[in-house]
């Protein structure tokens, strides 16, 4: 397995260390429930180094990502950061990403355990194309900071709110005298920041911030309260709740996906087929909420009306709500194909009766709206 540059400081700092993605990651400090709710009151600081920086480069490198995007790259300004997803041929994913568009490139930030298939990926479809494909996700190491008092902690660091880049934008700047990129995207549904910064220099940074941090309660945050929080604010985990089975519209990610972009692209027959409802979806993510008391895990079946019907792919207690939530994937095939006219608009799927397989007893549940405790994304 590998170790971020932050290891000896997670090890210093009491973490639980576990392994994700092909990384030693730390799961939690003291306490997951109060981490979760620290970034939801304060601020966290998280270790995301195991994430892949790929940067593309050259004078075919939009016609490049057009091709292997759903989305309109030509349309992506100058410092702006784009959700995107990598799909496969048959319009199901690779993986999903974040893309930043620089001056004279594209940052892409890659799933850590999808590194080496996007590369393959990306090198497989660039042939034909005068682009520059490099991965320096071994000289980057990469720092979260989470929550409403994010930006505090920035400008006690130094830079000004003003200077801050707005909610998902980009900034290379300094950061206690250190070369940075300064994002700010976030996957807990809070404002917050990434630093993209050299590997020689991140423990330093992550000690100042922590420093910085202090008057405004920050607490490092492990992978356990990564989850919890990300749950909440619905948004997929790859490899749970997305994966090469899936299509974007499937998993509920149609909102990321233009009906207008002109250009052919991988998978575009299926993924605008399945937006315009030209194809028909085979089945699609919900987001549920337990009425009777269980925890449904990923891997749980989930039936309606008696008739098994999906599973769940994320499932976890609700510190925010004090509830317990989670998504699940429903088939329309089979003895569940009349569930795709009941359940296939939001209007009708919400407050839909479902159950649960927990422990081989059934537990009730039903499908609620996205997201489960609303983004506070400072915009």
């Amino acid at each position: 397995m590998k170790k971020t540059f932050l290891y000896d400081e997670h090890i210093a700092l009491g973490a639980k260390m576990v392994e994700f993605g092909g990384w030693q990651m730390p799961v939690q400090y003291k306490s997951i429930l109060d981490e979760h709710k620290n970034v939801r009151q304060n601020v966290g600081i998280f270790d995301v180094s195991h994430m892949g920086q790929v940067f593309v480069s050259g004078d075919g490198a939009l016609d490049f990502l057009q091709k292997i995007l759903p989305q309109d790259v030509s349309k992506f300004s100058l410092n702006h950061a784009h959700y995107c997803q990598l799909p496969y041929l048959n319009g199901t994913l690779v993986d999903d990403l974040i893309i930043y568009k620089l001056e004279n490139e594209y940052l892409i930030i890659v799933n850590a355990s999808r590194r080496e298939a996007d590369l393959d990926w990306f090198r497989q479809n660039s042939k034909g194309f005068s682009v520059k494909i490099e991965d320096k996700s071994d000289e980057f190491s990469m720092i979260a900071l989470q929550g409403p008092k994010a930006h505090c902690v920035i400008e006690k660091a130094g830079i000004e709110e003003n200077n801050q880049p707005k909610f998902f934008m980009i900034n290379k700047t300094k950061l206690f005298g250190f070369e940075v990129y300064l994002c700010r995207t976030g996957y807990t549904g809070e404002d917050g920041f990434e630093i993209i910064c050299k590997n020689s220099d991140v423990v330093e940074i992550w000690r100042k911030l922590l420093e910085s941090g202090k008057e405004f309660s920050i607490t490092p945050v492990g992978l356990g309260a990564r989850d919890t929080l990300r749950l909440e604010a619905a948004l997929c985990l790859y490899g749970s709740d997305i994966n090469e089975h899936t299509t974007p519209i499937e998993a509920g990610l149609g909102w990321s996906v233009p009906k207008d972009k002109k250009e052919d692209y991988n998978g575009k027959e299926v993924i605008l087929g399945q937006k315009n409802g030209e194809v028909p979806l085979t089945k699609k993510l919900f987001a549920f909420e337990m009425t009777d008391k269980a925890i449904a895990r990923h891997g749980a079946d989930v039936y309606i009306e008696g008739k098994k019907c999906g599973c769940v792919t994320s499932g976890s207690i609700s510190p925010t709500l004090d509830k317990n939530i989670g998504l699940c994937l429903i088939s329309f095939e089979g003895d569940c194909k009349n569930l795709a006219t009941s359940l296939n608009t939001k209007e009708k799927s919400i407050g839909t009766a479902i159950q649960i397989m927990v422990r081989n007893k059934l537990y009730n549940a039903k499908i609620v709206k996205k997201p489960f405790v609303e983004k506070k994304y400072v915009k």
